[in-house]
């Protein structure tokens, strides 16, 4: 029988080819190995591991590992210097910008903006062309169209947009300016409120007031050209027969009428 030679196990541990880890040997330029200089040696891997319970791989010595989640080593000890950046993927990372909120897959999207109702261009007061019979200072309300003229010297006249009544409720005639009110009050006639029995009875003048800014009153109808508080409704077919403008184009007309004056509606 052959005679067995037994070596103490550090003595393999620590002689000839195990040095070939050698995790203990600092790497050029290696950020540990100035904190790690005054640390005992034991050959690094699993037994410097078992003595000292340091981190042996590279991860532990300052070395590279990808895959890994965000500053946790090997072995569940944190390694991330203070002077690293914080992570720019870490939802407390990332600044919210005002007005704005976080939708349900947690990526910024813009607040809605509410629908902006603007007047269309075309009904927009303007001088044009006209050739008709009828006299300066008469009031011609085109329904098809949503436009009312004022007869003006010279072949011309002033055209403004209009809201007038909804099927049901348009009417055509001629009539005449009886009355003019600024900022009136508004009663609700018994047949709006038979169809509206929500409506005030009585609503005093205001901007609050469906009435608007100015009105004209057409002979002894409950008809009347008068402002809006809806100014978007310009153009539409929505009233119960009465002739609306904006504010501003119903006060100009206010100050160019006067009591007694023609409106044809047609």
């Amino acid at each position: 029988m052959r005679p067995v030679l037994l070596l103490p196990l550090t003595a393999l541990v620590l002689s000839g080819p195990a040095l070939a880890q050698n995790y203990a040997q600092p790497l050029p330029g290696d950020p540990m190995a100035t904190a790690s200089s005054g640390r005992a040696n034991y050959g690094g891997g699993f037994i410097e591991m078992l003595m000292t319970g340091r981190d042996p791989t590279p991860m532990g010595r300052g070395g590279a590992v990808y895959n890994r989640p965000g500053a946790y080593a090997t072995y569940g000890r944190s390694t991330e210097p203070a002077a690293y950046p914080a992570d720019p993927f870490e939802p407390a990372a990332r600044p919210r910008t005002p007005g704005r909120r976080m939708a349900a897959l947690g990526e910024p999207v813009e607040m809605e903006r509410p629908i902006e109702r603007v007047i269309d261009p075309r009904f927009r007061k303007q001088e044009v062309a006209y050739d008709g019979p009828h006299k300066p200072g008469t009031i011609i309300i085109d329904t098809p169209q949503r436009f009312l003229f004022l007869v003006q010297p010279g072949g011309r006249a002033l055209r403004y947009g209009i809201g007038v009544g909804r099927p049901g409720f348009s009417w055509a005639g001629m009539k005449t300016v009886s009355r003019k009110a600024e900022w009136p009050s508004w009663t609700p006639p018994a047949e709006m409120l038979k169809r509206r029995p929500d409506l005030p009875r009585f609503m005093q003048g205001g901007p609050e007031n469906p009435l608007g800014a100015r009105a004209m009153y057409l002979g002894s109808t409950l008809y009347r050209i008068h402002g809006t508080n809806e100014p978007h409704t310009i153009g539409q077919a929505v009233s119960s027969g009465c002739i609306r403008m904006t504010n501003d184009d119903v006060t100009d007309l206010y100050e160019r009428v006067r009591v007694g004056a023609k409106v044809l509606v047609i």
